[in-house]
């Protein structure tokens, strides 16, 4: 049912994942009420599900803390443009999407000048600086988390919250059986095939495909041919990816469409740490979890993460059922052992399988987004 009389709600999503999230969010709030006037930031999904874009993702997105340094000028005027939008605006509601350094100095923001705010996909408070959960409390009106774990953390924490189940259940979806997926994309017959998943940033894609594509070399020198499969996020040119390739012996597909296809055709991903370890999770597919910063975010981050792994799948878990390489451990040398330990395994992947099956039951139901939705419209409502 449409709201009373038109509003205008403003959403932040400062990477890759959260404008994903974002546009699937927009496009239920539409059906809510298509009137709505939706601004904020985001990327290219968000504008297209309707929304209209004060600033894009990619002027202030960094990967670690040092690099955050590099971009302080545009993300402090981002701040500016974001806090002028706010005044001038009023919007019945701020929903803010992950991307906590930047989106909780807008919450704080936002409830000094009396606007609403809506958190969707929770900060990893529960990981680092635990502290910010005070910020939360005082500043968010409603938290609503994707992962199920959170709920109780927040609770504790006297902050309202929802848990609504993760989104990628409503997105991770294949076209063809595997069978048909191998065809597709012209594997050859019985090969072993990996997929290669570097990053959703060219930072991160920098760092980590070098490391994948020595790795994998290794790999054919114990197991013949091996056909590799790179499925590319949205954000990373292929012609970043093809100029690493052409330094590179191997037979690899780039593949921009049908990823999900392409990840469930393969028999093992190597992978950087991140939402795509849970889309590969959902796809019951085993993984090598690999991460890669700079040393001084590194070292930095040491001081304050406290929980004892990186990788999404093992966090929800509860304990290790995918290998984790990180750093300096992440190496074409580990990358390669960890593989044909893997590979050489049935009864390792077996059970590697069974445990994402576990993992997919814990994530709840579909329909994040529209439980999400129904949430905000209510807060706008119960604004008027």
């Amino acid at each position: 049912m449409p709201l009373e009389s038109k509003k205008t709600v403003m959403i932040m999503a400062g990477e890759s994942s959260g404008d994903f999230h974002g546009a699937s969010l927009v496009r239920e709030l539409k059906k809510i009420d298509p009137l709505l006037d939706i601004i904020g930031l985001g990327g290219a999904r968000m504008k297209e599900a309707g929304v209209r874009m004060i600033l894009a993702v990619a002027d202030i997105a960094v990967v670690g803390i040092t690099e955050a340094f590099i971009k302080l000028p545009r993300i402090w005027t981002a701040m500016r443009l974001v806090r002028r939008t706010l005044r001038e605006e009023r919007p019945a509601l701020l929903i803010l999407i992950d991307f906590p350094d930047f989106n909780l100095m807008i919450a704080s923001y936002a409830k000094k000048i009396g606007i609403k705010v809506l958190y969707y996909i929770s900060p990893q408070v529960w990981a680092w600086r635990r502290g910010r959960v005070r910020k939360i409390e005082k500043n968010v009106d409603k938290m609503v988390v994707i992962l199920p774990f959170e709920e109780d953390f927040y609770r504790s924490s006297k902050v309202d919250v929802t848990f609504v189940g993760h989104p990628l259940l409503d997105e991770v979806k294949t076209q063809f059986t595997v069978a048909e997926a191998k065809r597709f994309f012209q594997l050859p017959e019985g090969a072993t095939t990996i997929a290669l998943l570097p990053g959703s940033r060219e930072r991160e894609v920098a760092r980590h495909l070098p490391e994948m594509l020595k790795g994998a070399e290794l790999i054919n020198a114990r197991l013949g041919q091996v056909q590799y499969l790179i499925p590319l996020a949205d954000a990373i040119p292929v012609e970043m990816i093809r100029e690493q390739l052409s330094l590179s012996p191997l037979a690899v597909t780039v593949v921009k469409e049908n990823i999900y296809d392409a990840i469930a055709a393969s028999d093992l991903a190597i992978v950087a740490s991140g939402t795509a370890t849970l889309e590969i999770a959902l796809l019951g597919k085993p993984m090598i979890i690999i991460y890669r910063v700079s040393w001084l975010s590194y070292l930095i981050g040491r001081l304050f993460i406290n929980i004892p792994y990186i990788g999404l799948v093992n966090i929800i878990a509860g304990k290790s059922i995918m290998p984790e390489l990180i750093q300096e451990r992440a190496n074409p040398e580990a990358i390669a052992t960890e593989a044909l330990a893997i590979l050489s395994d049935p009864a390792r992947r077996q059970r590697m399988v069974e445990e994402l099956s576990n993992l997919h039951d814990r994530l709840g139901r579909a329909g994040a987004a529209k439980r999400t939705a129904k949430i905000a419209a209510e807060m706008i409502r119960m604004g008027d």
